[in-house]
């Protein structure tokens, strides 16, 4: 008899571990992944950008200076800087939490994300290296089925 190609009991731990296992994996499917991925990353960026505003896109002082000292960022006027972070981090949320250009949108925040974590804050990287997983998952499966892209046929 060969034990190395025996059959292993249907009732023995591995199996049902293995049954488990699939049964998770089915549970959480591609959909249910990006979704979570695309609101949890969604809301760290919205949230960031609402700081930088008063009332519905009106740039607060506060934020230029913020632009001109702490995030100040080599070839790129405070001005300008201010600007394209605020909207950015209103409009790509947006458009991750309808799931439209969802790849595009994750693309332009892993940009964001990088240049944060190198200009701004290099000692944050382990925040920055878990916003890059989501981002990253998005870029690679884009928006699962519960999205605007997957309804308009985008890819």
């Amino acid at each position: 008899m060969d034990i190395t190609h025996c059959a292993a009991p249907n009732n023995g731990l591995r199996h049902r571990w293995n049954r488990l296992a699939e049964r998770v994996q089915h549970m959480l499917s591609d959909t249910l992944l990006c979704l979570v991925a695309r609101v949890g990353i969604a809301s760290i960026f919205f949230l960031s950008g609402r700081t930088k505003v008063e009332g519905f896109l009106s740039i607060t002082p506060s934020t230029f200076e913020l632009f001109r000292t702490d995030f100040a960022l080599p070839q790129l006027s405070p001005w300008l800087a201010a600007h394209l972070a605020t909207y950015a981090e209103h409009l790509f949320p947006l458009l991750l939490v309808l799931g439209l250009f969802t790849r595009l949108s994750a693309l332009a925040l892993l940009g964001m994300t990088t240049v944060v974590e190198v200009f701004v804050y290099p000692d944050a990287w382990p925040t920055h290296l878990t916003w890059a997983g989501l981002l990253l998952l998005l870029i690679a499966r884009g928006a699962g089925a519960l999205s605007l892209d997957r309804a308009l046929g985008v890819r």
